[in-house]
């Protein structure tokens, strides 16, 4: 038997589980703020959802398996295509625009590493029914707002870019094979040369082409500010853009403009390397990344204005994103800004002698009853051994019962941060407003 979790996966003992807990609470406080309600989605699908319509990459990396009743079904590996199926169910009762958000568990079989494990919680924006790029401005101020609140702000960037400009530039050098193109793309960062001209000819690129897109994107890799995106595509457009690219071109130049409108000018930038390995997505795809260090993408995401009808549901524009719970995690230890763990309790109540327990646990009791954070000592300690206690649990006061110098019918009162103390009458310890 192992001594611990299996490859791939973790334990969240206190207090990085009361840690974790407390970035969820955030999450979810950001997304309410924004007008976002809360969805909850199962675990286990039909394997067929990712194989139809995630692409090939979900497919391979899903956790699949024949269940008992000879079904074959998959762990979730991500969240949007269920998400896409309770739309079409509840289409006709759902008023447009829908805001939906869900924090749950997801599950791949991916080589593990720093901010990939095999199951890992994700945190997911969605909007369905808003055909501009006004569902991409409130998706990324939503996450912004989120991870600023969390300390990371000044630490990360966003990278934009529409997948039609991204297939207008493999048809400007000659590329037949628009999703083998995209992959070559996506792995540009991660491929030696040699490897990624290979790719770029098997995607239909003439050899003597392929040195051309590899210094294109090493120029742009670092990514252009929005200032001067307008010039760079200008460049590429007049060599031979033809309308769709054009008309990605002119998407991009208006999310840009309304990302500006909403403070945001200062944190995304466009990439033509981030073309996201999803089959679903149709036009604007982004990724968030620490602006130091060589880590994994903090968020994902993009328009995927086709899912709900493959789901057999009416046409309905939408977007998404997907904040990943390690890469998140990674993000805020190195800006010191991870949670201390489960939160400060409001009061400890320590007894001066061990036969005042009974009388303890009755105050503990009423305390909870009026909404705070309550605690005991359950083992018959020492005083200074519950004192001890009280700080290590980041308690903010104790409440004494049994000092001597404390007048009949009263108890002492001490703020473990000062070290001030008062008495405060037996029957009101609770704390005032």
């Amino acid at each position: 038997m192992t001594s611990g979790p299996l490859r791939g996966f973790r334990d969240y003992p206190p207090p990085d589980a009361g840690a974790r807990s407390e970035v969820r609470r955030r999450m979810r406080a950001a997304a309410r703020r924004a007008g976002f309600a809360e969805l909850e989605l199962p675990s286990v699908e039909s394997f067929e959802l990712y194989q139809r319509k995630s692409g090939e990459g979900i497919a391979a990396q899903a956790w699949s398996f024949v269940d008992k009743g000879d079904r074959p079904v998959a762990l979730v590996p991500e969240q949007t295509p269920s998400l896409a199926r309770v739309f079409v169910d509840r289409a006709k009762s759902e008023p447009l625009p829908v805001k939906w958000f869900t924090v749950g568990r997801s599950w791949r079989y991916e080589e593990p590493q720093a901010g990939r494990t095999r199951e890992f919680l994700q945190f997911n924006l969605d909007i369905l029914g808003v055909p501009g790029p006004e569902a991409e401005v409130d998706l990324l101020t939503t996450a912004a707002l989120f991870l600023d609140e969390c300390g990371a702000a000044g630490r990360y960037v966003v990278r934009l870019n529409d997948r039609a400009v991204a297939e207008g530039i493999g048809r400007l050098y000659g590329a037949s094979d628009p999703g083998r193109f995209f992959r070559a793309v996506d792995g540009f960062r991660k491929t030696a040369a040699p490897e990624f001209a290979r790719e770029l000819e098997g995607a239909g690129v003439p050899a003597h082409r392929t040195g051309e897109i590899a210094d294109l994107l090493r120029r742009a890799s670092a990514g252009i500010p929005p200032e001067e995106v307008g010039r760079f595509l200008g460049e590429l457009a007049d060599r031979g853009f033809d309308a769709a690219a054009r008309e990605g071109v002119g998407r991009l130049g208006h999310l840009l403009s309304l990302l500006g409108r909403v403070g945001l000018s200062d944190r995304v930038v466009y990439d033509p390397t981030v073309v996201r390995g999803l089959a679903y997505y149709t036009s604007t795809v982004f990724e968030a990344f620490p602006r130091s260090g060589d880590s994994r993408s903090i968020l994902g995401g993009g328009r995927y204005d086709h899912l709900i009808e493959l789901f057999g549901g009416a046409p309905t524009p939408a977007a998404g994103l997907a904040i990943g719970d390690q890469t998140l995690e990674l993000l805020l230890r190195d800006a010191g800004a991870w949670p201390e763990g489960e939160p400060p309790l409001d009061t400890y109540v320590v007894v001066a002698q061990p036969e005042l327990g009974p009388e303890a646990l009755a105050l503990v009791a009423r305390l909870r009853r009026a909404g705070e954070s309550a605690d005991a000592d359950p083992l018959g300690r020492s005083m200074s051994r519950q004192l001890r206690e009280a700080a290590r649990r980041r308690a903010r006061r104790a409440l004494i019962l049994g000092l001597r110098e404390a007048a009949p019918g009263a108890l002492i009162e001490r703020d473990l941060a000062s070290g001030a103390q008062r008495e405060v009458a037996a029957g009101s310890p609770e704390r005032s407003a």
